[in-house]
């Protein structure tokens, strides 16, 4: 039994995931949609052509990081610390330390990229780096934590999610930063706080045992396990519905409440502080009970369920007041989907020597789905010219990714089922 770790380590581990989302989100909801908007779309004459191409970008990156985030993780795994300098200790801060520093260096190549190609080349180096980190950091968990506060960590890296965006754009628009002074901005922060935490975080060596065990080289032998592979499939679709309901929120407010730029902007900053509040207060309530319950699945479908409504009540009423409501809502959803989603993937990994490996993918599966779903909400506005379309397919697919997480036994199910077959 792993024992429990104490506040400096969650302080830090907290700190680490709320930079990571920063340089993540606050680009994906702000920046990259200003920075494309003035250079493709002709100051609003060919707005759903910024949509697309911005769509597109973020789907690019999301593959890359989708290739990035497991193979990070696999090579974590297989990272032997004999070989590597003590103040690198195990196998995860390597990993960490050049994701974070990575992802640095290519924020501020974004900032100075100026055609839509060297965008897209700079913002896939972000989210290779952002993926690398993650794998790296998400892979503590399984490393370092015992089962009972896995949910807490959870609770950590989904409550910090929420307040990176809100941080990370309150920052550039009450700053009044420029779109490359925040990718400035957002370099230096990773670069520092993400580079530090990987540093002062402990990863002590691997057993010898634990080597010998990352000789298996099945890279597909945990997606043979039903319950893993039914988990990721809920969690990917999930995120994805989340991702329409809320990654194309500056594009609907400028063209599908016809609001003006800078009052949008306001606006924009007003739904990320509603949608964060509602999702601390949902990870914290919902990570804490699941790990004083012990339950993880249903705490996981029914909060699907409330994200569904979300997208359902701005597509029947698309009203800036509506809007507010479905952002709260949608905080609420997602907190406890995310939250007790991470904890319930950690309950079911199936094998102790690829726990980087399989968390880089439980982790990539969840960037993908916030990914894909700004380039499928492109492809819907554009299909019928607007909106409606877009929040419509966000509450059908939150109910799916709640239904197929469903089909994930959790772990007393899976013990009983054990005991019951004789195994």
């Amino acid at each position: 039994m792993r024992a429990r770790v104490g506040r400096a380590w969650m302080t830090l581990f907290t700190l680490a995931w709320l930079v990571i989302w920063m340089v993540q989100l606050t680009p994906l909801q702000l920046l990259l949609p200003l920075q494309l908007d003035s250079q493709v779309s002709d100051d609003g004459d060919r707005w759903v052509h910024g949509v697309v191409v911005s769509g597109l970008i973020l789907g690019v990156g999301g593959l890359a990081g989708v290739v990035a985030g497991p193979l990070a993780g696999a090579l974590s795994d297989r990272t032997d610390s004999a070989r590597l300098p003590a103040w690198l200790g195990g196998r995860r801060r390597v990993w960490a330390l050049g994701g974070s520093l990575g992802t640095a260096v290519c924020l501020v190549l974004t900032g100075f990229a100026h055609r839509p190609l060297l965008v897209a080349a700079a913002w896939i180096g972000v989210s290779v780096g952002v993926a690398v980190a993650s794998a790296a950091f998400t892979a503590l968990i399984a490393d370092q934590l015992p089962p009972g506060q896995r949910g807490a960590a959870g609770a950590a890296i989904g409550s910090s999610q929420a307040a990176g965006i809100v941080v990370g754009v309150g920052a550039v628009v009450t700053l009044g930063l420029t779109v490359l002074a925040g990718y400035l901005f957002l370099g230096v922060l990773i670069a520092v706080v993400g580079a530090g935490a990987a540093c002062l975080l402990p990863d002590p060596p691997d057993a010898r045992e634990t080597r010998a065990a990352l000789q298996e080289r099945d890279v597909l032998r945990s997606l043979r396990d039903r319950d893993f592979s039914w988990m990721l499939a809920g969690r990917l679709v999930g995120n994805i519905g989340n991702a329409l309901g809320t990654s194309l929120f500056l594009f609907f407010l400028l063209y599908g409440l016809g609001q003006e730029k800078s009052a949008a902007q306001d606006n924009l900053l007003l739904l990320v502080v509603i949608y964060t509040v509602f999702v601390v207060l949902s990870s914290i309530v919902s990570g804490l009970y699941s790990d004083r319950t012990g339950r993880r699945r249903v705490p996981t479908v029914v909060a699907a369920m409330i994200q569904a409504v979300s997208g359902a009540v701005i597509w029947a009423h698309p009203t800036f007041a509506v809007t507010m409501t479905g952002a709260a809502l949608m905080g609420v959803g997602y907190g406890a989907f995310s939250t007790v989603g991470l904890a319930f993937a950690t309950d079911l990994l199936p094998h102790e020597a690829d726990h980087g490996r399989d968390l880089g993918v439980v982790n990539v599966v969840a960037a993908l789905g916030q990914l894909i779903g700004p380039i499928l909400g492109a492809g819907l506005v554009a299909a019928v010219g607007g909106f409606w379309l877009l929040f419509a397919m966000a509450a059908v697919l939150s109910v799916i990714g709640g239904l197929l997480t469903m089909l994930a036994r959790d772990k007393s199910t899976i013990a009983v089922t054990d005991v019951a077959s004789g195994r």
